[in-house]
């Protein structure tokens, strides 16, 4: 019986082979002195090409958006000619691939900043970790962004928007989630402000489209997604409260007016013990079906088998899988003949080098012996593995 994930999809006037997304995740090889994406970096993406869509890893709109080491931007013309290469090995393959424009906003350190106080909507502390050349060091608080602070941003967001064009990329991803710069505007726990850009719903989730404003200067909407975690609470200084779905209902039906290319919803990563029965009931992408009349997009811990029910059922038309793909480059034709999938190590993640990156062998190369299934039921929840690694993964 043929899998709805295998079979193609139009997102806007993008046609996909599949409904497989390759998620974006930290890997920590921009490991030279202008976080430029190398030979390394585009054999990683291009071996991947298979799946439907990939969404690149976070990639720092600038500097002062830096919250971890040795991660590619997309702010420089090297690092321009650095993607340039990755997008031109995976259109060679044949595949699509989007850039996620990443901002962490308080979650960083002076030791990346050269010395400055990291940017956030309010001088709080998120009680967070962010991972330096010293090693993964306490979050400080960080400096209130004025009005010319947050003008910067979204010029910042405009020319990154721009690189990426240049770069090949064929469509952005903004980052929303995960409790980096636009979720902590979103969140009362860590926007205090009452300007423009706090107080109200509306007001807190201004800067978003402030930015996907400045985006579409470069894409049409429907290149551009953004990717959420409504149910995020105590981690990185984001609290669960009783306006945060209405502000992700109010998120998700203006991006719908819009006309985004998708909506990227993250399921739980934690205990879901905060959330209403409104979220509890179904999946997070299956709430946000009818709110969103776009491709939705559902990610974190699938299955196959899942995420064939999820596409069968209607509550997402792709399925984004992070940690499968990094230990099985051919993770689609693994779908598509049962074959089993091959465990990754864990320590590899974010060492650097060509080790756990690019070495895994295709299940043509190396068959293994454990089912997918289990697989996926004795690895760890993405919660865990983060917590374990105090991990910067964007998966």
């Amino acid at each position: 019986m043929p899998q709805p994930l295998l079979q193609p999809y139009r997102m806007g006037s993008l046609e996909l082979p599949n409904r497989v997304v390759m998620a974006p995740m930290t890997r920590n090889r921009g490991d030279n002195p202008g976080n430029v994406p190398t030979e390394l970096v585009a054999e990683y993406y291009a071996q991947r090409a298979s799946a439907g869509l990939l969404i690149s890893e976070g990639t720092f709109v600038s500097k002062k958006g830096i919250g971890f080491i040795n991660v590619p931007g997309l702010y420089t013309p090297a690092q321009v000619d650095g993607w340039r290469q990755v997008t031109g090995a995976v259109h060679a393959n044949e595949g699509r691939i989007f850039c996620q424009l990443w901002h962490v906003g308080a979650v960083s350190h002076p030791e990346l900043l050269d010395g400055e106080l990291p940017l956030a909507p309010s001088a709080i502390n998120p009680e967070s970790t962010a991972y330096t050349f010293g090693g993964f060091k306490p979050t400080v608080t960080p400096r209130t962004m004025e009005s010319e602070d947050i003008a910067g941003v979204i010029g910042e967001f405009r020319q990154a928007a721009r690189n990426a064009a240049d770069a090949g990329f064929d469509g952005v991803e903004i980052h929303a989630a995960n409790g980096y710069l636009f979720h902590q505007f979103f969140a009362r726990s860590m926007n205090l402000r009452t300007d423009a850009y706090g107080g109200s719903i509306e007001n807190r989730a201004r800067l978003l489209f402030d930015v996907i404003d400045a985006v579409r200067q470069s894409y049409p909407a429907d290149r551009i997604g953004v990717r959420v975690n409504p149910t995020l609470h105590g981690l990185s200084g984001i609290e669960f409260d009783e306006e945060t779905l209405p502000l992700f209902d109010h998120v998700a039906a203006r991006l719908s007016e819009l006309g985004l290319g998708y909506l990227h919803v993250m399921e739980p990563i934690n205990d879901t013990d905060h959330l209403p029965p409104a979220l509890t009931g179904n999946s997070v992408a299956a709430y946000f079906r009818s709110r969103f009349a776009g491709t939705l997009i559902s990610a974190v811990d699938h299955t196959s088998e899942s995420a064939n029910a999820a596409i069968d059922q209607g509550s997402a038309d792709l399925v984004a899988f992070g940690r499968p793909f990094i230990s099985n480059p051919d993770l689609v034709d693994r779908f598509r003949t049962g074959a089993a999938l091959a465990m990754p190590d864990r320590t590899t993640f974010y060492a650097g080098g060509a080790r756990g990156y690019v070495d895994y062998p295709t299940a043509s190369d190396s068959p293994v012996e454990n089912a997918g299934a289990d697989y996926i039921d004795s690895r760890e929840t993405y919660a865990e593995t983060r917590r374990k690694m105090k991990a910067p993964t964007t998966d």
